[in-house]
């Protein structure tokens, strides 16, 4: 194994990180999440894990229009940073929490110079 991929595999490990992703799939998260209420949504879904909350939960409590709602989940599921099920009649969400630990890891690789217990917040 390359030097470089073997401290990034390392890194993940450290940081408890699982999963990869290409610069594709991280550019697509990042442009899910840089707006203010998908930001809000997957925040919302992220402190609801691992239950998650149905949509009309998630229109509820953040005062989305069911139409403006169903636009942003579309993206946020096509980036793969919200997973959905149907309940009866009711659709619940989840945060994608291994995607966003994925997501992490492609942003930290090498980090500190591929020193990664300088990095690392101290318990």
């Amino acid at each position: 194994m390359p030097r470089l991929a073997a401290n990034a595999l390392r890194d993940r490990q450290y940081f408890g990180i699982v999963g990869t992703m290409t610069n594709t799939d991280a550019v697509t998260a990042l442009a899910a999440l840089a707006q203010d209420s998908r930001l809000a949504i997957f925040r919302l879904l992220v402190q609801s894990a691992p239950a998650g909350l149905t949509v009309g939960l998630i229109a509820e409590q953040l005062q989305l229009p069911a139409p403006t709602l169903s636009f942003h989940l579309k993206t946020l599921t096509h980036a793969g940073l919200v997973n959905t099920t149907q309940e009866g009649r009711f659709v619940r969400c989840h945060a994608a929490l291994d995607r966003i630990d994925a997501l992490l890891g492609f942003l930290t690789d090498n980090c500190c110079g591929g020193h990664p217990e300088i990095c690392k917040p101290q318990p």
